[in-house]
């Protein structure tokens, strides 16, 4: 997931997640991805939120994706095997103590899975690295190889067996105060038991023995097997712990790229297309597009839906206006969409895509009715948009959908005006879509050049392209074309003397 760096499993989502997962729909994104496993939800979800702000790790990030894509029986398997370790891992902890003996027992049997799931990373790597090119891929199978060939795996075998102790426990250890044991060395024993010698009664002088309803001597010795396992114990149950948290942190990652897998096929079988992006440094002010669509629209509908083409270089304002059912919303989804799908290294649902990177994107919708009364919507949508000003910095990306609509449109407009004016003076990119006559007027009539205006195109008869145009805004919104399509044709205009 990173050149130099761990994908994190554990910083906290931005505040803003909430926000943007409703109102972009980002949900049903990362549902697609995950199908029924939430561990490819968690990460997609993570790796949407938590975007790459650097274009080299994007760049490195879409090519570890490039060799998923062409491999994605590879990946899978990988995938799985690590997930199957993970699990497999966890349900050894069964009912034992936490007794030396016991915690040596479970870690052994523990180590015995891991080692075997090891040993499959390491054949996938040895028949199918040849066919991977992306650093970070190249990087993995060369680490299996180095760090887990025959001879060591070997060794590590060797070591397991020993600490089972078929030929028994030989231990040394040191008088300490009070004649009590002290400074317990593990002795590796010899293959079998050494000859006894006799002793003046014909006893072992290596041996004693414990009486059968000695409770007190059987606990003594069994002390003195747990302190000699104390540490061995200790050393082997660590040693697992790391071995299960690589294969927890392998799940993780490569459950985001299985996710990727999904999705591409997901979207394929809509008859969507997709292609890698080309992220921009976030200083460049940069938003271009060919055929620009919303995936989660596409994934809802079950067709191939109406992409757009977008010429934004240089503009920090995208104003977006038009008839009623044009395409205004999901257009701006879109545009939020493939810019975290973008930083999170994915491919993203446009024949070609080049933007700046941002460090967050920020939305502010719309929102239904306060259902406890509490606020009015118009408190409700300034409390929201005071957050953001608050959290928003240069180079940003703040998507607002009929923001302050629920008021009339002459404060609407003037609240509105003063938040893209502030928001773009202080260098971050706004797309609003208003149906506010006079505010986008007022912004237009400034011809700002940082600025395009964009309109939902409407044919003569009245039919939505639900394509995005170029132009200047139209004091209509072409509300009655919504009311005549629910309650009857248009009459016919009067006819002329």
């Amino acid at each position: 997931m990173h050149p130099d760096a761990d994908f994190d499993l554990s910083s906290p989502l931005p505040s803003n997640a909430p926000a943007v997962l409703q109102d972009l729909g980002l949900g049903a994104i990362c549902n697609a991805m995950a199908g029924d496993e939430r561990r490819v939800f968690d990460s997609s979800e993570r790796a949407l939120l938590l975007g790459l702000t650097d274009p080299d790790d994007i760049y490195y990030r879409q090519a570890v994706l490039g060799d998923c894509l062409g491999h994605p029986d590879v990946v899978r398997r990988l995938y799985r095997t690590a997930v199957e370790a993970v699990e497999a891992e966890r349900r050894v902890w069964g009912l034992y103590s936490d007794a030396p003996q016991s915690i040596l027992s479970r870690a052994l049997n523990a180590a015995d899975i891991l080692l075997a799931h090891l040993r499959e990373l390491r054949q996938e790597g040895d028949e199918h690295a040849g066919g991977f090119s992306s650093e970070g891929f190249t990087r993995f199978f060369k680490l299996l190889s180095a760090e887990l060939d025959d001879d060591y795996l070997g060794v590590l075998d060797s070591h397991l067996e020993e600490l089972r102790f078929h030929n028994g426990l030989l231990a040394s250890a040191g008088l300490g105060g009070g004649n009590s044991l002290s400074r317990f060395v593990l002795r590796r024993p010899g293959p079998k038991s050494p000859r006894p010698r006799s002793g003046p009664f014909g006893r072992s002088a290596y041996s004693f023995e414990i009486a059968s309803r000695d409770d007190a001597g059987l606990r003594a010795l069994e002390d003195i097997r747990a302190r000699a396992l104390n540490r061995v114990a200790s050393v082997l149950a660590r040693s697992v712990e790391q071995v299960r948290a690589f294969f927890t942190q392998l799940s993780a990652e490569l459950a985001y790229y299985v996710g990727c897998l999904n999705l591409a096929d997901r979207i394929a079988a809509k008859g969507g297309g997709w292609c890698f992006p080309a992220p921009l440094p976030t200083g460049e002010v940069a938003l271009s597009s060919e055929g620009l669509y919303d995936p989660g629209l596409a994934l809802r509908q079950g067709a191939q839906v109406i992409g757009n083409d977008v010429r934004a270089d240089g503009k920090l304002l995208l104003m977006v206006t038009g008839a009623n059912q044009g395409g205004k919303s999901t257009f701006l989804r879109s545009i939020g969409l493939a810019q975290l799908m973008m930083q999170a290294g994915m491919f993203v649902a446009a024949e070609r895509f080049t933007a700046s990177v941002c460090p967050a994107v920020f939305t502010h919708f719309k929102r239904e009715e306060d259902p406890t009364m509490k606020h009015g919507k118009l408190d409700e949508e300034l409390a929201r948009m005071s957050v953001i000003a608050g959290e928003i910095t240069p180079g940003c990306l703040l998507l607002c959908n009929e923001s302050f609509a629920s008021t009339n449109e002459r404060e609407g407009s003037e609240i509105a005006y003063q938040v893209i004016k502030a928001m773009t003076a202080s260098g971050v990119k706004v797309g609003f879509v208003t149906h506010m006559f006079e505010l986008a007027e007022g912004i237009f009539a400034e011809r700002p050049g940082d600025a395009l205006f964009l309109r939902a195109e409407r044919l003569p008869d009245g039919s939505r392209t639900f394509r995005l145009v170029e132009g200047e805004p139209l004091p209509t919104s072409y509300g009655q074309d919504s009311y005549w399509s629910i309650f009857g044709p248009a009459p016919a205009p009067p006819a002329r003397d």
